[in-house]
């Protein structure tokens, strides 16, 4: 059997280098109990957590990683969190990852269920404001750091620049792909080597078959379900269906599956509009992955299945065709990047993802969070500790929400 290799520096070099479920388990579930910010925030701290940090891959590797799950349907920082965990320590270390960045997050959101208007006073609201200045700075950090290996050269620069332009004038998920798609094209012209570079190897252990199910079963659950729930008219399959498609059909996660689901909940009349919109408040709050709203959704829901029960069907059904389609395409894409062409392509791809993450960081961390010199001052400042000074991100996120608190209450009227 062919031995599973991981990069383990920021040179690309290989090693038998594994861990275990349990360490992977403790590292995402630091980081879904500190990752404030949204998808974009989340690569950052990854990045930091993962890349720089404890070295479980190069800085190739990630972005390659990052590229492929901002292609893919489905919520991109948790996909690729699953990916970091299969590559780490297999199927179960998939699984540890997930559950432990996913954990944290949904538990607030329960708990959060019955507690309506909890973040409408100002200590509420500064809180929320000062977790947003975290992710400017976080975000920031990430784009640095990964325009340095990413874009060394005029015509990588050139590509991340036009793929701003792209995702800026079409803000949407459209526009991301259509950036991605540029880059890849791009790539292909003014990326290439004279020799074809060996990549480093990402050690999934996904067999082709397997890929070749897994896109099958999303395929085949995305047309099934809503004809058996019509049929069923069972509530708990309703809700699968509801789930399952809001998170097949959205693509970069976040806040662009928002509209699905009030679609799905609220003018089905599972929840009032009011609850729907007390819940996002409550998600701005609240470390990890967005898609974890649903838990919220499920278990504030009026009719049964809800409570933890509701809860947890919504939550596993929504990141279900995420995970289906990034198994589904790994066995493939690792193949595929070995091609001369294809690397040249992925270059692209990859200063195009560097631009999308400079679109993203100016709207929405940007504009959300920067609304006065000293929101810009602390953002600055937490800019300056990650990377002059090393600070880790947990400190950061409690000292530019302590100061933000400080300055709401001292400094402003």
């Amino acid at each position: 059997m062919k031995t599973p290799y991981v990069a383990d520096n920021a040179t690309g070099d290989a090693t038998t280098n594994r861990g275990t479920p349990a360490e992977v388990f403790f590292v995402f579930l630091k980081l879904g109990l500190t990752s404030f910010g949204g998808p974009i925030a989340h690569l950052g701290y990854f990045r930091d957590e993962l890349v720089v940090r404890r070295k479980w891959l190069n800085e190739q590797g990630f972005a390659d990683l990052v590229a492929l799950c901002q292609f893919l349907p489905g919520p991109a920082s948790s996909q690729v969190g699953f990916a970091l965990g299969l590559l780490r320590a297999g199927p179960l270390g998939a699984a540890s990852a997930w559950l432990a960045f996913t954990m944290p997050s949904a538990i607030l959101l329960v708990a959060f269920a019955s507690l309506a208007g909890l973040f409408n006073g100002p200590v509420g609201q500064g809180l929320i404001h000062g977790l947003k200045l975290v992710a400017v700075a976080i975000v920031a950090q990430a784009i640095w750091g990964m325009a340095k290996n990413l874009t060394p050269d005029r015509q990588r620069a050139a590509i991340a620049l036009i793929a701003i332009l792209i995702a800026i004038l079409a803000p949407t998920a459209l526009g991301q792909i259509l950036a991605i798609v540029f880059g890849a094209i791009a790539g292909l012209w003014f990326c290439r080597t004279d020799t074809a570079q060996e990549p480093v190897e990402l050690a999934f252990g996904i067999p082709k078959i397997v890929g070749l199910v897994s896109l099958a079963l999303f395929l085949g659950l995305l047309f099934v379900l809503p004809l058996l729930a019509a049929l069923a008219g069972w509530q708990p399959l309703n809700l699968i269906d509801a789930f399952y498609r809001s998170g097949a059909l959205v693509f970069g996660g976040g806040h662009v599956v928002l509209p699905l689901l009030e679609t799905e909940v609220v003018r089905t009349g599972w929840v009032s509009a009011s609850n729907f919109l007390a819940g996002y408040g409550a998600a701005q709050a609240v470390p990890g992955p967005l898609f974890t709203f649903a838990a919220y959704l499920g278990f504030a829901m009026t009719p049964e299945p809800n409570g933890p029960v509701g809860a947890m069907i919504c939550l596993v059904a929504i990141f279900v065709p995420g995970f289906l389609l990034l198994v589904g395409a790994i066995p493939f894409w690792n193949t595929l990047r070995r091609h001369p062409r294809a690397q040249a392509g992925l270059r692209g791809t990859n200063a195009a993802v560097v631009g999308i993450l400079g679109a993203a960081f100016y709207r929405p961390v940007w504009t959300s969070a920067i609304l006065s010199p000293i929101d810009f001052a602390i953002a600055v400042i937490g800019f300056v500790a990650l990377v002059m000074w090393k600070a880790p991100p947990w400190l950061i996120v409690v000292a530019v929400t302590l100061t933000e608190l400080a300055s709401q209450m001292l400094l402003r009227p």
